[in-house]
């Protein structure tokens, strides 16, 4: 049986209209997107320089044994506090206080015998030549004293500074080599902390500048401090210039050789803030919708620092207008509907 060309023609135009008058109402029944907005605000944002550095003691030295000798007596504890000039170590001198006796009675001799010479020259019976031999004699023997003085003297040893002594890791009557060490004195009254900065950020720091420092020993629990100096020489493998800041340290909480993070606020400024929600990115570009009564426009951006769940607007905004926060994927171009959710609509948060 055959179908009519014309009624296969009108079958298919009743079918295409049917199909379109169906999408028509599927679109006329199509809601617009629903999202939440919040109000542009303005926020105190702070360009930050964060580090890592190791902490220093403001003094620290380890006294060695300057000669191989037996040790005689340690005069300190572990960990105990030791004043400047307190004697740290004795070493035995028993063969330099010999040679001390020895040549201070050389030394009185001669002193003698030229006070002898003066007073027979003074009379004609001695000669300048035998007062000059005398005192060459003199002065040789009081050099000899001398140098037994300073012997012994290398033999006691002393704190250069006030500090913290090291743990005792030897006794007394051991027998020490040249250069074994003895004790290591701290000063830890204040700490020195080192830490490296890119030369990219070389112009946000400077002598003066307050830094807070924080220690996993101590959680929640800042330090403060000052960058007293940069080093002028960078780092040619690292492109980085070592600072040095010191941290007050009155209740020896740091220690040297901990690891601290550095933070260094370098600059602040009051600029248009909204949350980050509120911001697509495209490329190098950022855009955000503006609402319009129910209307949401898409505008250009130019955003800064992103801290504390909100972004910088440089330019594009002004305080007090609303922007998309939740539901900103919904939206698909510029000027469409939108609706508004029936939760509070929370503006950015203000300066602080």
């Amino acid at each position: 049986m055959r179908i009519p060309l014309i009624s296969i023609l009108a079958l298919t135009l009743l079918l295409g209209a049917c199909g379109q008058g169906g999408n028509g109402n599927a679109a006329s029944k199509r809601e617009a997107p629903l999202v939440a907005v919040a109000t542009v605000g303005t926020a105190r944002f702070v360009e930050k320089v964060d580090a890592v550095g190791t902490a220093v003691a403001n003094e620290q030295v380890t006294l060695a044994a300057p000669v191989t000798e037996r040790i005689v007596r340690l005069n300190f504890d572990d960990g105990a506090f030791i004043q400047k000039g307190q004697i740290v170590a004795v070493l035995a001198a028993g063969q330099e206080n010999a040679q001390l006796a020895e040549a201070g009675a050389r030394e009185r001799e001669a002193d003698q015998q030229l006070s002898r010479l003066n007073q027979l020259k003074s009379r004609g019976f001695a000669t300048n030549s035998a007062v000059d031999t005398q005192v060459a004699l003199a002065a040789q023997a009081k050099a000899q004293a001398a140098e037994a003085r300073a012997s012994i003297g290398d033999r006691v040893i002393r704190a250069p500074f006030s500090g913290w002594v090291s743990l005792r890791n030897i006794s007394a009557g051991a027998v020490v080599t040249s250069g074994t060490e003895i004790a290591t004195i701290s000063d830890i009254s204040r700490i020195k902390l080192d830490f490296a900065v890119p030369e990219t950020a070389l112009s946000r720091v400077a002598p003066g500048q307050v830094i807070l420092a924080s220690a996993a020993a101590w959680p929640g629990q800042p330090f403060h401090g000052t960058i007293a100096t940069i080093n002028p020489v960078l780092d040619p493998q690292t492109r980085s210039a070592t600072i040095r800041a010191i941290l007050p340290n009155g209740d020896r909480r740091l220690k040297p050789g901990m690891l601290l993070t550095v933070t260094i606020e370098a600059q602040s400024r009051t600029s248009a803030a909204v949350p980050e929600l509120a911001v697509v990115g495209e490329g190098d570009d950022s855009y955000v919708y503006v609402l319009d009564g129910d209307t949401a426009r898409r505008v250009k951006v130019t955003i800064g620092i992103r801290q504390d769940g909100l972004i910088e607007i440089l330019s594009g905004l002004q305080p007090g207008q609303r922007v998309v926060t939740e539901g900103v994927v919904k939206l698909s171009g510029d000027g469409q509907k939108v609706r508004l959710g029936s939760g509070p609509q929370t503006p950015a948060r203000k300066d602080k």
